[in-house]
């Protein structure tokens, strides 16, 4: 539990601009009856979350007028405005819910409902590092897993307590916003059409170049981090062969300066120029592309001094998504992650959906060592690779396992890690080890090395000693 945490983590990354982050829209007024009219739509741009506070269930409890945190807390059926992800936050981060969430919705312009479905309540192993700014923001929130429902206007909810539950329990119902009309990447899975061509590769010149009109001052940020990769307001950073990768990172600078908010970085990948193992570069496609609304996220990136071991993940948002909705998927969980649950921004360093497409999640520059929040205690010095899905039950896909491969082969690369090996990171707490000690771990990891958590499921997990050795074969290594 949080709130056993020990103290401060060494985090060699220069400090983030602590700027506030708002929680969520005001919370809703009381909800109507379902037999009300539906509400009007909300906008699409650039999102919205619904915030409504639960009610105490059950007959006694409702005839004694009692209050109590205790025992079950829910809604009735009723008539929302448009969502597609739910989640529970509460206004303790340090307090456990131990318990079970249960969810039904109605899908947008049908009159039925959906069976109840399960939202995962251990969420506390994700997060920052605590005495981190991030960590240690007033703005956090405790939350469930976010799970993804598609297209919804109805929603009925129950979560039941096996001891006292926490306080201001309340349900997080997402909007994604509008698509930005980027083509997220051909179904890996089914082959597809011939993409259309992506921009050429892009090597740095001697001076950065000007950023194009249109762009905020924070898109320019995020593009220009991006800047010896792909053109500026680029959708996507274009897959390259092994020998373009390599001539790109000899042309990466050693060390160069963070953008935004006077924070320092390390580029460090520049480093991997002498090493002779590094994979290609993979298609990524960018937080421009996926239509990251850059304005809710803090200031500024924060860095972390190397890259030793990726942590791979699943995001428990469920595995009802076609592969054209994991942008949407990606912003709604963007959202929760910021404006509910009151983090930085998006916890995971990268996303990959199940047709094998690879995201940037956390903006600060996809060849950089960012530092994310998905792995508490073990963020620093590591990467997060969420994968869009739940896989305790459910296999993930080969177009899973081959991306996680051809991007920790080219990230793992940059910093000169064998995918097949092991790397020793220092614990700051808050997990299985105690504060200060130093775990071994393969350079590719699964969440559940690091913490109790089923995560990244089990069928996920059994895969990761496949995709240590596809990609240390994409690295060229014997």
């Amino acid at each position: 539990m949080r709130a056993s945490l020990a103290s401060s983590i060494a985090v060699t990354c220069a400090a983030v601009l602590a700027l506030p982050v708002s929680l969520t829209e005001p919370a809703a007024a009381s909800a109507p009856p379902a037999a009300a009219s539906a509400l009007p739509p909300a906008p699409e741009l650039p999102g919205s979350t619904q915030s409504l506070p639960l009610e105490p269930l059950g007959a006694a409890t409702r005839a004694l007028g009692g209050t109590t945190a205790s025992g079950e807390q829910g809604l009735t059926r009723r008539d929302v405005r448009p969502f597609s992800l739910v989640g529970v936050v509460w206004d303790d981060p340090t307090a456990p819910l131990h318990g079970t969430v249960q969810v039904r919705t109605r899908s947008t312009g049908d009159s039925a409902w959906s069976a109840w479905q399960d939202v995962e309540t251990h969420n506390e192993e994700h997060g920052a590092d605590p005495d981190t700014k991030e960590g240690s923001a007033r703005a956090l929130r405790g939350s469930t897993a976010p799970l993804w429902v598609g297209d919804s206007d109805g929603v009925e909810i129950r979560v039941r307590g096996e001891e006292t539950l926490p306080a201001g329990l309340r349900l997080e119902l997402v909007a994604p916003g509008e698509d930005p009309g980027q083509d997220p990447g051909q179904d890996q899975s089914r082959g597809g059409a011939a993409e259309p061509e992506a921009p050429a590769p892009h090597t740095r010149s001697a001076t950065t170049p000007a950023a194009p009109a249109g762009l905020s001052a924070a898109q320019a940020a995020a593009s220009a981090v991006n800047a010896q990769l792909a053109p500026y307001g680029a959708a996507w950073i274009p897959a390259l062969s092994k020998e373009e990768t390599e001539l790109t990172v000899r042309n990466l600078p050693q060390t160069e300066a963070a953008e935004g908010a006077g924070a320092a970085g390390q580029a460090a990948p520049a480093a991997a120029a002498a090493k002779p193992y590094i994979g290609p570069q993979p298609k990524i496609i960018t937080r421009k592309g996926w239509g990251a609304d850059e304005s809710i996220r803090e200031k500024g990136f924060v860095y972390t001094s190397t890259i030793k071991a990726a942590f791979v993940h699943h995001s428990a948002t469920g595995n009802n998504y076609t592969c054209s909705k994991a942008p949407s998927v990606l912003r709604s969980i963007y959202r929760y992650h910021v404006l509910s649950s009151g983090w930085r921004d998006f916890g995971y360093n990268f996303a990959v959906d199940k047709c094998g497409n690879i995201y940037e999640g956390r903006a600060g520059g996809v060849a950089k060592p960012v530092l994310g929040a998905h792995t508490l205690g073990f963020n620093t010095n590591s990467m997060g690779i969420a994968v869009l899905g739940t896989f305790t039950k459910s296999n993930p896909p080969a177009a899973v396992v081959t991306a996680v491969a051809r991007l920790t082969a080219w990230k793992l690369g940059l910093h000169g890690v064998n995918p097949k090996g092991t790397s020793y990171l220092i614990s700051g707490g808050g997990n299985l080890y105690k504060k200060g000690t130093k775990v071994r771990f393969n350079s590719i990891a699964g969440h559940r090395d690091g913490f109790a958590t089923e995560c990244p499921g089990g069928r996920l997990y059994g895969k990761l000693g496949t995709a240590r050795t596809s990609s240390a074969k994409y690295q060229g290594r014997p």
